[in-house]
């Protein structure tokens, strides 16, 4: 089995904050909606992504206060696109 040092892996997770992997996570979580071809799902997601995004504190985040407004933003296009969906 090939072992990876732990400091490599330390040293790359070291440039990232918790803003950067709800972005990834939001990411990730609409491009795995668009299979399912569903607004109602895509609502949903993006309206979680924007709980998160404000419900995670701003130390956390890089004390930047981007990522809450982002989360303001989707939650407000969150239920718009769940009630455009059949």
């Amino acid at each position: 089995m090939i072992e990876v040092p732990l400091q490599t892996i330390d040293n790359v997770l070291l440039n990232f904050h918790m803003g950067h992997v709800l972005v990834a996570v939001f990411v990730l979580a609409v491009l795995s909606a668009l299979p399912l071809r569903s607004r109602r799902v895509l609502g949903l997601n993006i309206v979680l992504a924007g709980a998160l995004f404000m419900l995670v504190p701003i130390s956390m985040t890089g004390d930047s206060g981007v990522y809450r407004l982002a989360g303001v933003g989707l939650l407000i296009i969150g239920p718009m696109i769940y009630m455009a969906g059949e």
